[in-house]
């Protein structure tokens, strides 16, 4: 934290936000903001200080994530809770070298036991690990984030390394790290608690740079296995995928039989981290001359742009098409599993604006909105042709969940159909104009000038004297998005 030329500014970071003083703030802005979850991450040392039941336990931070989670479930905020969040602490790397160990596995296992005997009565949604792929890259291929170990010339790593195998090795040991605990949870815990333990993978997803070129098109699918593939495969399949095999050879670790066996299924859920995409080009030769790693390993490139072109909408970043390919690419090729978006945003476009001319966001109200629509299409190419009638037999409402995987109804979806990109209208020929549409968990902020009555389409006067019409009793678009969005007015009770 304190070294300067990693961080903008040479700031020393000695007080961030300031939550753990701050958490009463945080909740309410949260309870204000209207979405019904919250993702909260544990720090391993704040609870076991040494990083072992053995070195003791600091009850000062037992109580501090008691009282977070008490006061987020008094305001109906269920608390999305990830274990483990980049923080190995600094014994354990010293003891016996962090994840280039097996000892990891036993550690984060009996530290994940003592958050699920203290949390879990009232935590239900765990994700173990948050992002391996950059641990193992970042921390062991090119040394930019802790421990800064890597052998790639030029990236001036000063603790040694290997970028050829450390990065496959402590992927390695995260990966059975995660099905260890997620073991445990379900033999020990989940009957009685009832909740559910995933992951949370951070992936880009990949267009070939010439769409008509099968290497290319290739290579995207090489990428995808090298970068999801390479920690979702072994939790659905048991094993790595065939090009990682293939192609890194003697490199990669492997499985045994019975830890196979313990990794096929070992997930409730996969969370999907999604902010960019990339173009893929096939790079035959990327091996040839170089220290083999995992960056030339897929034989492929990865390519911001396409003739100085981004990828994506250049005006508020991202790409929106990328997350509903991804979403279909993972229900496809994963044997359709439960799907988290825990992380999704855009940086601040401009951060010298006064205090007024940043609460009105229109640029993060765009790229919400926009991968917003992403998911709507994602789900709605899922459901069959019943369901879609069902969508337009009578008025509903459509909300959005982050927690609950209930299919397609009128009334109860808990999924983004037919939310567009035009600030909340939908297309009528698509989705039938029987149906309003409510964001509970979009992160958007209601009061804001952006969200304008411009976006909205009006409400049909057919509708007049029924539910629907009362809750919206000026019939305007404006008054329908207050009435729909995070207010308390999508109880069942006001559906009939």
């Amino acid at each position: 934290m304190h070294n300067a030329d990693r961080v903008a500014n040479s700031s020393k970071f000695l007080q961030g936000i300031d939550s753990y003083k701050k958490y009463k703030e945080d909740v309410n802005l949260v309870k204000k903001l209207g979405v019904n979850s919250y993702r909260l991450s544990l720090a391993w040392t704040r609870i076991l200080p040494n990083g072992t039941l053995s070195g003791g336990v600091n009850q000062k931070g037992v109580d501090h994530y008691n009282k977070l989670i008490n006061m987020l479930l008094k305001k109906g905020i269920k608390p999305f809770v990830t274990i483990f969040h980049f923080d190995l602490p600094q014994s354990l790397e010293e003891k016996y070298g962090g994840y280039l160990s097996h000892s990891f596995v036993e550690d984060l296992k009996d530290y994940s036991d003592f958050c699920f005997k203290t949390f879990g009565d009232r935590v239900k949604h765990w994700v173990t690990i948050n992002e391996p792929k950059i641990l193992s890259l970042f921390g062991y291929e090119n040394g930019w984030a802790p421990p800064g170990r890597c052998s790639l010339p030029n990236m001036g790593c000063t603790r040694g390394g290997n970028s050829s195998t450390e990065p496959y090795i402590a992927a390695h040991n995260l990966i059975l790290a995660h099905a260890a605990v997620y073991k445990l949870y379900k033999e020990k815990y989940q009957e009685k608690q009832e909740g559910e333990v995933g992951i949370a993978l951070n992936i880009n997803y990949y267009e070939p740079y010439d769409s008509e070129s099968m290497e290319d098109r290739a290579a995207a699918n090489r990428l995808l296995d090298f970068h999801l593939g390479w920690f979702a495969e072994p939790l659905v399949f048991g094993d790595y995928p065939k090009s990682m095999r293939e192609l890194v050879k003697e490199r990669l670790p492997k499985f045994s039989e019975k830890q196979k066996v313990m990794l096929k299924g070992a997930h409730d859920f996969l969370g999907i981290n999604y902010y960019l995409s990339s173009y893929a080009q096939s790079a035959p030769n990327s091996q040839v001359g170089v220290i083999p790693h995992h960056r030339v390993d897929a034989l492929a490139l990865e390519l911001d742009d396409k003739n100085g072109v981004r990828l994506g909408y250049p005006e508020t970043g991202g790409y929106p098409n990328g997350l509903q390919k991804l979403l279909e690419f993972v229900k496809e090729k994963y044997q359709d599993p439960k799907i988290y978006i825990c992380e999704n945003g855009v940086k601040e476009n401009e951060d010298s604006r006064p205090l007024e001319e940043s609460l009105n966001d229109l640029y993060r109200i765009t790229f919400l909105l926009r991968h917003l629509n992403a998911v709507n299409k994602a789900r709605n190419a899922s459901l069959l042709p019943d369901e879609r009638e069902a969508l337009k037999a009578s008025p509903g409402y459509i909300y959005s969940s982050k927690d609950s995987p209930i299919k397609a109804s009128t009334i109860y979806s808990t999924q983004f159909l037919g939310l567009n990109s035009n600030f909340g209208a939908w297309p009528v020929s698509k989705y039938g104009e029987d149906v309003i549409i409510g964001f509970v968990d979009s992160g958007i902020w209601l009061e804001s000038k952006s969200f304008n009555d411009n976006g909205m389409s009006g409400i049909p006067s057919r509708w007049n004297g029924k539910e629907s019409a009362k809750m919206v009793p000026n019939s305007t678009p404006h008054c329908a998005i207050r009435n729909l969005s995070g207010l308390g007015s999508l109880r069942r009770a006001y559906i009939r």
